[in-house]
């Protein structure tokens, strides 16, 4: 992999290309101050002052009695002077003026990734925001991010830098009506689908094995149509979306390999092909018993005890045995 294949996959470099077949999608660049903030672990965690007294979490009770507990007393001792939160007055304007004219929620990413491992500590529970300050919640909050900020370029063979020059903050439109089981990640070989997997892999979707080959035909022809001719590199993967009335959308583009999840594959397998006379490989979840497993807690994974002896760790062990039980019974599948 190059660097100019990890470059080719930001969504500042690929939407303009891309547009007219993506889900409608606002870019701003990000001042370095707020690249730095996102960085910044020295201190307590602390949200932008909003300009707009726009508060990351509405619902909440401010107990006045509680949070003086929390304040320093005179004379205790500990002269440290309390720490301001910083203000992005100008980013916080222009993305308030972004969402309302993206129908009032969208979802943010950064140059390559959004932030999936916080929505935990949302309200919604989703990536779903509607202010400034419940975006730099979910990214002030996310280990997955990080990726972006330090680590972008690790797998490349001619690395010469740790992070790009800017960092851009994608405003990508919420659809309430999404449905996860018409996402799917393509894999490209040598400029040559390859691989269609289900995106969402922890469910059993049994719409899609009526729909697979009609799925197929349609990205096939999508891949072949667009993407194949405005997309350069030899080797990458895209995610699409089908909607209901069979129009495909493109929502994202990821390198070939490295920190890009197989899904239903494997590296070792994907990079078998093309061999002469293969056909697209297209896999979905076909059955319950095949569905791969997912560690849905809500809560970050650094917050479990999965060591040798703990629940979670038997409660993994268990869970193991009955899928393969399941898989091996004359039942599975039927």
């Amino acid at each position: 992999m190059k660097e100019e294949d990890v470059n080719r996959c930001q969504i500042q470099e690929w939407y303009p290309r891309f547009k007219l077949v993506s889900t409608r999608t606002f870019i701003h660049e990000l001042p370095e101050s707020f690249v730095q903030y996102l960085l910044d672990d020295s201190g307590p965690f602390l949200l932008p002052v909003s300009i707009s007294n726009e508060d990351a979490f509405p619902n909440r009770i401010h107990n006045p009695e509680e949070e003086e507990d929390y304040q320093v007393s005179e004379g205790s001792g500990d002269e440290a002077e309390p720490l301001s939160p910083p203000s992005f007055p100008e980013l916080e304007l222009k993305i308030k003026e972004s969402i309302e004219t993206l129908g009032g929620a969208i979802f943010p990413k950064l140059n390559w990734s959004a932030p999936k491992d916080s929505a935990w500590i949302s309200t919604s529970g989703t990536l779903r925001c509607t202010t400034f300050s419940e975006i730099a919640l979910l990214l002030r909050s996310s280990d997955s991010l990080i990726h972006d900020l330090c680590h972008a370029y690790d797998s490349c063979s001619d690395k010469t830098m740790s992070r790009p020059p800017n960092f851009f903050l994608a405003l990508r439109k919420w659809y309430p009506s999404f449905q996860p089981e018409m996402e799917f990640r393509c894999f490209v070989r040598g400029q040559k689908l390859v691989g269609i997997s289900q995106r969402e892999v922890t469910t059993f979707y049994p719409v899609l094995c009526e729909k697979k080959n009609d799925l197929e035909v349609l990205i096939e022809e999508f891949f072949n149509g667009i993407v194949r001719l405005k997309f350069e590199s030899n080797d990458y993967t895209f995610d699409v979306y089908v909607t209901q009335d069979e129009r495909v959308k493109v929502l994202d583009f990821n390198p070939w390999g490295a920190f890009t999840l197989p899904l239903l594959f494997t590296w070792e397998e994907l990079e078998q092909k093309p061999r002469e006379g293969d056909d697209l490989d297209f896999r979905i979840v076909e059955s319950r018993c095949a569905v791969q497993p997912g560690l849905k807690t809500a809560v970050p994974y650094d917050y479990l005890d999965v060591s040798a002896g703990s629940g979670w760790d038997q409660f993994l062990r268990n869970a193991g045995k009955e899928l393969q039980r399941q898989t091996k019974s004359p039942e599975a599948g039927a």
